[in-house]
């Protein structure tokens, strides 16, 4: 029998982290009708969901650009919730919407140090997680970036160039068996 999972909740931005923003196709309002996927990203969701972890997106921009854009690639109803800031009214790295996200999911402050934050945006999605004592994982894979960290809030505690490049880091963090405080490049 498979042991429980430790992490309780990997957390997705969506702009350049799950789609690609060069290939974005938007509307007069600046929602994204379609777009495509970065490289390995379906492949990922589904081998996270077949793992049996819950997956949330917490995101800046219009509500309907994720659901258009991961509708279209089939992946969307992997995703339990999704925070978005223009439904939400705040925008990372505020971590009103980071707890939005993991209240719906059930996990209590406590167990932030048990979830994961993935994103391409040092200072709304490294910071805004590490404020939280998520574990900040950067994806450094769109030109568009900035790529230093402005301090050690932005410090990731760990850096992939593309999205498959995760699932090691997951097998790492699983067989350290809950020793998240351990996390190297984690804010105390």
């Amino acid at each position: 029998m498979a042991m429980p999972n430790q992490l309780l909740a990997i957390c997705f931005d969506f702009g350049d982290t799950l789609d690609d923003q060069g290939t974005e196709i938007k509307d007069d309002a600046l929602t994204t009708l379609e777009a495509e996927l970065i490289p390995g990203t379906v492949e990922l969701l589904r081998e996270l969901k077949r793992r049996g972890y819950r997956l949330a997106i917490v995101s800046n921009g219009p509500v309907s650009s994720i659901p258009n854009v991961l509708g279209q690639h089939g992946v969307y109803d992997l995703f339990e919730v999704s925070a978005i800031s223009q439904g939400l009214g705040v925008e990372k790295p505020d971590p009103r919407i980071f707890r939005h996200a993991l209240d719906y999911l059930g996990i209590c402050e406590k167990d932030y140090g048990r979830t994961i934050m993935v994103g391409n945006d040092l200072g709304a999605d490294v910071a805004g997680a590490n404020s939280l004592g998520m574990i900040s994982v950067w994806l450094n894979w769109s030109p568009r970036d900035r790529k230093i960290p402005s301090g050690e809030l932005e410090v990731p505690c760990y850096t992939i160039n593309r999205p498959l490049a995760l699932l090691p880091i997951i097998d790492d963090l699983e067989r350290q068996s809950g020793s998240y405080g351990l996390v190297s490049g984690g804010i105390d």
